[in-house]
């Protein structure tokens, strides 16, 4: 009698306790969050090094663990299994540097005559700049400085130094081949921190997030693919120099959303100048890319990646932007996948379906959804 009382008192405290964090006010609450927030994305960039690595390699190892589980499913040794999918992602790595490293040999050749033709455009862009607007070459040699200074250190979040990239190609091998060997301890761990009476639940959450992450990594492969191909011709049809190296590298860059395809045009249009005499060049790169950025968002992305899943423009570029703050180039290039990885966990979890509406781009617009009447705004 006395244990069944202490019980009934232990979950009266409880429903007590819980009532009153409940009742805190939100002056109380949102300091207190905002407090949590910082000192974990404190903690993140502190940990950049270790992260960052990390984080590639948890996408990576998402999108190797099929080639996993076929030779596994073959009776291959787990270790060997694991060593044999790695080496084939590292051969179809290689394979692709080999296929750019004639253009990339030609490029470095080029780089004394690119560097003097790039001062001579410099000087008379300078010496306009000073007819139209009074500013002394002084003056903008100095702001140029502060902002190539600006961005060194934000490309220096990523990488520091030639060890530090030794470093990062080391690390993510490493955290691949590990993560695939503790894949059924992982999963075990997070089965565990739930009831047993969510288990179904988990493992289809589980299920889908993985097929899902997968379906939607291929997807943003096959676009870059796609991307890589059209820039490539364009820029080939147009007779600029390094046109399939400026194509790839433009391709990869259109993985970073908005800020990525500015990026991706201004570099063959920089060529172009440099190595040409006029301006009709630069003009019709722009229209090409613009062309294939149009066919890209409209055709492309919804056919090929946002069928898998989708995150709203709004939320494309304040991740992006907040990425870039946090971890530099590699977190603009990371926001994306991690915000649709939380989107998918998101619309398979009842109490967070709002947050991944949130970051979805469907507009509310049937029944189901609770809209307020445009009148009442």
């Amino acid at each position: 009698m006395g244990q069944v009382f202490k019980g009934i008192t232990n979950a009266s405290t409880g429903e007590n306790q819980e009532k009153i964090q409940n009742n805190y006010p939100f002056y109380i609450k949102a300091p207190l969050i905002l407090i949590g927030l910082y000192l974990f994305f404190y903690i993140v960039a502190l940990l950049q090094d270790v992260l960052v690595p990390f984080a590639f390699a948890g996408l990576i190892a998402i999108l190797l663990n099929p080639v996993y589980s076929f030779l596994e499913s073959k009776k291959v040794n787990k270790i060997l299994a694991i060593t044999l999918t790695i080496l084939l992602a590292i051969l179809v790595v290689m394979i692709i540097l080999f296929f750019l490293s004639a253009q990339i040999a030609q490029f470095g050749e080029m780089v004394p005559q690119l560097q003097t033709k790039f001062l001579s455009l410099l000087h008379d862009a300078q010496a306009w700049i000073t007819a139209q607007f009074g500013m002394s070459a002084e003056k903008q040699t100095s702001m140029a400085k502060d902002a190539m200074s600006g961005s060194k250190a934000f490309v220096g979040k990523t990488l520091n130094t030639l060890v530090g990239m030794l470093t990062f190609l080391v690390l993510i091998p490493l955290y691949v081949f590990l993560l695939l060997f503790y894949k059924p301890l992982i999963l075990n761990f997070i089965f565990e921190v739930f009831e047993k009476d969510n288990s179904d639940q988990v493992a289809e959450i589980l299920q889908e997030t993985k097929g899902a992450v997968q379906s939607y990594i291929v997807g943003l492969m096959i676009e870059t693919s796609i991307i890589a191909v059209l820039n490539s011709a364009a820029l080939l049809i147009l007779g600029v120099k390094y046109a399939i190296l400026l194509g790839v590298i433009g391709a990869i860059l259109n993985l970073i959303p908005y800020i990525g395809g500015i990026i991706a045009i201004g570099l063959p249009v920089l060529m172009s100048l440099i190595t040409g005499d006029n301006l009709t060049t630069p003009l019709l790169i722009v229209g090409a890319y613009t062309l294939i950025q149009f066919a890209d968002n409209n055709i492309i992305v919804p056919r090929i990646v946002s069928s898998k899943v989708s995150v709203n423009a709004l939320i494309s570029i304040l991740v992006v932007l907040l990425g870039g703050n946090l971890w530099g180039v590699s977190g603009m290039f990371l926001s994306i996948p991690f915000v649709a990885v939380l989107k998918i966990i998101f619309d398979r979890i009842d109490g967070l379906k709002p947050w991944g509406k949130l970051l979805g781009d469907r507009m509310p617009t049937d029944s189901n959804d609770k809209v307020v009447n445009k009148q009442e705004v």
